[in-house]
This record gives structure tokens, C-alpha cells and sequence, in this order.
């Protein structure tokens, strides 16, 4: 349209000094639309000794491009017996995360001294070029028990209403089988496979609320709890946000899943009693359950949560709201590198309007930023105690 503007500009008013001026001026607007549509080249280089002929490298990322985060879909290209490598084209100021596998979780890439590293977090500006120099890769099979704190149960293939079918995973805290009058609250938690298992979890690492639940139960921190594992599915994204998709999801967990946890354990089911949480969109879903039906959750820990960001706008639902101030209690945190930057915004603007609708910080709201923190289970796994203390303080 700019450039039909232009022509016709050129054509009628060619003579004329004003409008030669307006031209001008559209002809800078459609060189800053030109350049704001331009693709940045970001070549990736992977230089590695301990890859034998039969293996593969892929790399995996948060964008479609990079597999979202599928370990095994974007291949590289064999270069030598030691160098891999491949190209992509992204939007100028994209935010990237990506990591480097074998195909699998199990096989990632590790640092030198054999730790697992942190996503690897770059805004494109201009062509690029990054090397990996990997001398270690990992094999959790051999590394990592999978061995669960406490006695687990799984609930294979749930089936909902209107969505995918799922396993859910259920903690029962140390006295469950042994103090058979006793009830407990409950904490739903989003990302189900990601936060007992190391063996189940999306990127080899879990979130270690069994052994934090656990040690904080036996220190009497916390009061015993009852700790329910949701999986997400491949429609995780669609389920975890303010839409259709999302309203159907929670509607599961009041509708369905709550019910058939009250039924089979002892829970104390009152709304007092009943948490939910996550991370990112996990915790972007669990603000939502928890403000859309206050009548079921009192509690809801957001971590890293995605408030506010690209076509996601919870804030905006939550300003706009004018009845009774909702007696819930916010557990809100973030880190302050790579993806989590973007989400301060968000975090931010979340934070003012509970804030200004009566939410009290130590109160209402417990919020937390670890300065060194990234977007991932490692992460959160050390901040998991914050939000149980806080919810679940000991009280016996």
C-alpha cells in the first residue's frame, strides 16, 4: 500500500515542492517498513570430537524454526567428522533461546565440567555467527536414577471433556498411609511430567518438589500436602493461555480432575485448602484458574510467569475488572536473564494493578526475583521452598 501511495504521489504531483516533501516522507516509511521486515542470518557451528559416525546433532529452541524445543526434529549438516552446522533467518530483534542435543534429552550437550548448561540466549541485530565447542554430552540414563522422594501414583490416560487425554502424577507426603484419619490441602501443579521425574521431565531436569516437600514436611516447615502432577500435552501452549483452548483446560481441572482427586484421597477440598501453580505459561494458566474461580483456588505460584508478552494479555483482564477485591494469595517470581527480561514487563504491570486493586505485598502477594536466574525447571527446582513456605506454613 505504501508503495502504491508512492507511485501514485510520483505521478500527480511530481511539480509540486509540498508534496515533493510528503514524498520524501514516504519513501523513509517504506525504507523503515522494508527494514523492520528484515531477516537476520544466524549461522550455528557445533565443533565436537566425541560424536561417532552413526550419531546426529540437532539443535532445539524456543521458536518454530529451532523445533520448539523438540530435542530430535532439526538436524544439522555434517561438515567433517568434528563440525556441524546450519543456518536460519529471524526477525531483526528476535528473542532466541536454543540448546544443542544426540536427538534426545538423555544425549544434550554439557559444559566442560560435565554440568548441564542454561540456555544458550541471543536478540538477533545482525547477522551472527556462534560456535559451540562441545566436549561433553550427556547420558541421564546412566547419570540419573529417576528415583522419586516419597510414594507416587499415576493416574494413566485421564480423560477430559473437549481435550487431549493425559497422565497425571499424585505426591502423597510421608504420613499419608500411616495417619489414615488425617486429610490434606492440595497443590495442582502445571507441567506434571517436569517436576517430580528427572527421567519424565521435557529437558532432563527436574523440579525436585518431591525432596523439597519432603525435607520441608520432616522440618516441619510446611504442613503435610497432597501435590497433583497435570502432563501438558502437544497442545500445551493453546491450553496455557486466556483463550477458548485455556477456559476448556480449567474448566477440566475444577470440573473433572478436582472432583475425581477429592474422591480418591484424603483432601480437604475447600478452597482455603487448594493451591495451583506453574511456570511461564503453566504459571500464566494458574493466575487464570486461580482469578476466574476463586471459589476453588485461594492460592496460585506463578513463576516466571508469561503475563504479558507477544499476543498474551492477562493484565489487561485483570485492570479491567471492578468488582470485590478476589481473596486469593499471588506467589509471583522471575529471573532476570534471557527470556525472562522479556517477561518483566509483564511481571511488572501484573504486579501494579493487584497492587492497586488492594493486594497487599507479604500479605496478598509474596513476589521474588532472582537476578541470576534463567527461564528453566533448574531454576525454579530453587525456589520451589519460597512459595510452599508461604502457602503452606506449619501449623501443628
Amino acid at each position: 500500500m505504501l508503495y502504491s501511495n508512492f507511485l501514485y504521489l510520483q505521478k500527480q504531483f511530481n511539480s509540486n515542492y509540498y508534496m515533493k516533501k510528503i514524498l520524501a516522507y514516504f519513501i523513509l516509511i517504506l525504507l523503515l517498513n522494508i527494514q523492520s521486515f528484515a531477516q537476520i542470518n544466524v549461522k550455528i557451528i557445533v565443533i565436537s570430537n566425541n560424536v561417532s559416525e552413526s550419531e546426529k546433532i540437532f539443535i532445539t529452541g524456543n521458536k518454530p524454526e529451532l523445533g520448539n524445543w523438540n530435542p530430535g526434529i532439526i538436524s544439522m549438516e555434517k561438515e567433517n567428522d568434528s563440525t556441524w552446522s546450519k543456518e536460519f533467518y529471524f526477525s531483526k530483534g528476535a528473542g532466541i533461546e536454543l540448546k544443542i542435543t544426540k536427538g534426545t534429552w538423555n544425549n544434550e550437550a554439557l559444559n566442560d565440567d560435565g554440568g548441564i548448561p542454561g540456555n544458550t540466549n541471543l536478540t538477533v541485530f545482525r547477522d551472527t555467527i556462534i560456535y559451540f565447542n562441545i566436549n561433553n554430552w550427556a547420558d541421564f540414563r546412566k547419570q540419573i536414577s529417576g528415583q522419586i522422594t516419597g510414594e507416587v501414583r499415576y493416574h494413566k490416560n485421564f480423560m477430559g471433556k473437549d481435550i487431549l487425554t493425559r497422565d497425571i502424577i499424585v505426591w502423597l507426603p510421608p504420613g499419608y498411609n500411616s495417619l489414615t484419619n488425617k486429610y490434606y490441602p492440595v497443590l495442582y501443579m502445571q507441567d506434571g511430567q517436569n517436576i517430580f521425574d528427572p527421567l519424565t521431565s521435557s529437558f532432563g531436569i527436574d523440579w525436585q518438589i518431591d525432596e523439597t516437600s519432603d525435607s520441608l514436611i520432616k522440618t516441619k516447615s510446611i504442613d503435610e500436602i497432597i501435590i497433583v502432577g497435570i502432563y501438558n500435552t502437544s497442545r500445551r501452549v493453546s491450553e496455557y493461555k486466556n483463550n477458548d483452548t485455556g477456559y476448556t483446560y480449567t474448566n477440566f481441572i475444577i470440573n473433572m480432575l478436582k472432583p475425581f482427586i477429592d474422591s480418591t484421597y484424603r483432601t480437604l477440598p475447600d478452597k482455603n485448602n487448594t493451591a495451583i501453580g506453574g511456570s511461564s505459561l503453566g504459571g500464566l494458566i494458574s493466575f487464570i484458574a486461580a482469578w476466574e474461580h476463586p471459589d476453588i483456588f485461594s492460592k496460585a505460584a506463578c513463576l516466571s510467569p508469561a503475563f504479558k508478552i507477544s499476543d498474551i494479555d492477562f493484565v489487561k483482564t485483570v485492570k479491567d475488572y471492578t468488582g470485590l477485591k478476589k481473596p486469593i494469595k499471588f506467589y509471583i517470581d522471575n529471573g532476570d536473564i534471557g527470556l525472562e527480561k522479556r517477561l518483566q514487563p509483564g511481571v511488572d504491570e501484573m504486579l501494579s494493578v493487584l497492587r492497586d486493586k488492594g493486594y497487599v505485598d507479604g500479605k496478598d502477594i509474596y513476589y521474588f526475583q532472582d537476578f541470576n536466574a534463567d527461564h528453566n525447571e533448574a531454576t525454579w527446582a530453587k525456589r520451589v521452598y519460597k512459595f510452599l513456605k508461604y502457602f503452606f506454613p506449619y501449623s501443628n
